[in-house]
């Protein structure tokens, strides 16, 4: 198990690598750089980036101990076909008309290169904050057997929180990994991080990056004795 508040996760104990997977959100550098979309909209990246290498620890633990490792992008069409009204009048809004800003033909929609992405890894493209959301990702957990999550990535209230609120309606097991998650707006952050563990935990559970690779060292150590 993991130890994490308000209760240890999971929550009967049976932490088995393959039907857990690690959650790495929109680390992309539309986010993280200091020309993409997050700049941009006027907000620092420094707190994203500050995450790297934790979530870098995550990824080499969660390999250890033969974790799934799911990795999101958000972005849209080239052509913008996939782009409401509404979204092309915000995009218009935040200056980025005539730019390939938040369009997955553009540099920026690429997970940053500080992130260890290996060929066994599963990439989800998106183009809302939810993975869930008009994407194959419930299709990819479901055939692989997934049925518990750990989150990390950007942004804490957004993408993050949006994808987590969808997973626990889905009944999945939700622990987020409060120093592996990060916002440009630090009392957002905190109060997402808080929401989790409201009512006893209803969206799921929080615990810091140490007391997960912990608990994925002892499962790895578990899995090979066992091989």
């Amino acid at each position: 198990m993991i130890k994490a508040t308000p209760f240890d996760f999971p929550y009967d104990g049976r932490l088995v690598a393959k039907n857990t997977a690690l959650v790495v959100i929109d680390l992309q550098q539309d986010f993280l750089s200091t020309t993409g979309y997050f700049a941009r909209k006027g907000y620092d990246p420094s707190p994203l980036r500050a995450i790297l290498p934790t979530v870098n620890r995550l990824i080499s633990a969660a390999r250890k101990a033969d974790v799934t490792v799911i990795h999101t992008r958000q972005g849209y069409r080239a052509d913008m076909a996939d782009m409401t009204p509404y979204e092309k009048w915000r995009r218009k809004r935040s200056g980025l008309d005539g730019t390939d800003i938040l369009l997955r033909s553009g540099a920026g929609f690429q997970i940053v290169p500080e992130i260890d992405v290996a060929p066994q890894d599963i990439i989800v493209d998106k183009t809302c904050n939810s993975a869930f959301t008009y994407t194959d990702f419930e299709l990819v957990l479901r055939a692989q057997g997934i049925s518990h999550l750990m989150f990390s990535g950007c942004t804490t209230d957004v993408c993050v929180h949006t994808t987590l609120r969808e997973a626990c309606d889905r009944n999945l097991q939700c622990l987020t990994i409060s120093d592996a998650c990060a916002s440009g707006d630090q009392r957002a952050h905190e109060a997402a991080l808080h929401m989790v563990t409201v009512e006893d935990g209803v969206f799921g559970v929080l615990a810091d990056s140490a007391a997960v690779i912990d608990g994925l060292s002892r499962l790895g150590n578990r899995h090979h004795a066992d091989d």
